[in-house]
């Protein structure tokens, strides 16, 4: 169902382009907006992990570094029978996590520098697993196209000032105007949608990986204090990649109203829980890095 309401939001998203296409220059109109967005949306998808990762100055992370983390990316990995994705870290104190990339086999996980302060292994090996989870269902490269389509939708409306005195503009001035405030307005909800419908089957998806919901409930908890509580400056600079990130790193609101990028934090950890109680591991058999029983010894850093 998740991949089902995900394919008609994305047409909805193409829709709306072709529509104000349309509107603004009639059957040639629509035809150059479904060119223009095939064009900015190639270009998206091949180069996407480079420009969100300069965004944000990630550096990358060594086959051997001593805090463990990319061999933990790795394991993961190959838990989830997926090819073992570039590892980055972020410098800032707000613990959070995103992946990018065009698809498995060339994508990329980054961290910050806050997080690995504040989780403990458990936790991270959730974080892990959630942003894994995006890159073996794809969302990474529907994510960028439906960033490029919002962005591209809110480019034209606003040409629509310009274009508004055509001759093959069927809308007239206080249509342009409308056009211009509730086009970008409608891309920003669609997207918005995908992105909430693609975190909880990341979630679902990151449980099964690392084998344990409840370290991930767990990390969600301790992600949203920081997130709500530390600022993130190169996300602040850079609001499109917020949906990005495990929790909105913008300080958004608790429920899940249309405008926000992620789904409720609470919600979340409800599902997490549920899923734990409902379906333990068949056999008993031990998850992912499970040696250490019992409560983390504490964080990583």
């Amino acid at each position: 169902m998740g991949y089902f309401r995900t394919a008609m939001l994305m047409a909805a998203m193409t829709a709306l382009f072709m529509g104000i296409g349309y509107l603004l220059g009639g059957s040639g109109g629509a035809t150059i907006a479904l060119v223009v967005a095939a064009l900015m949306n190639a270009f998206s998808w091949w180069n996407s992990d480079k420009m969100v990762l300069r965004m944000h100055n990630a550096q990358p992370v060594g086959p051997n570094d001593r805090s463990g983390l990319s061999q933990m990316v790795a394991d993961l990995a190959r838990n989830a029978n997926m090819p073992v994705p570039a590892v980055y870290l972020i410098d800032t104190p707000q613990p959070n996590a995103f992946a990018t990339g065009r698809n498995p086999e060339n994508a990329a996980v980054a961290v910050t520098t806050g997080l690995m302060q504040t989780l403990s292994r458990e936790e991270l090996a959730g974080v892990i697993a959630h942003e894994l989870a995006h890159i073996r269902n794809h969302d990474t490269a529907i994510m960028t196209v439906t960033a490029t389509f919002a962005g591209a939708i809110t480019m034209l409306a606003n040409f629509a000032l310009f274009f508004g005195g055509g001759r093959d503009n069927r809308m007239g001035p206080i249509g342009t105007i409308a056009l211009m405030i509730l086009a970008p307005m409608a891309a920003a909800l669609v997207q918005m949608a995908i992105s909430r419908t693609r975190e909880y089957a990341a979630d679902k998806a990151g449980a099964e990986i690392c084998g344990q919901p409840l370290w991930l409930a767990s990390a969600l908890e301790r992600i949203q204090v920081g997130a709500a509580r530390i600022d993130n400056d190169a996300a602040e600079r850079n609001p499109a990649t917020a949906h990005m990130f495990i929790i909105n790193p913008l300080h958004a609101h608790k429920r899940d109203n249309l405008f926000a990028t992620h789904p409720a934090t609470e919600n979340r950890i409800a599902a997490l829980r549920a899923m734990a109680g409902a379906a333990p591991r068949a056999g008993g058999g031990a998850p992912w890095g499970a040696a250490p029983r019992g409560p983390s010894a504490g964080p990583w850093g």
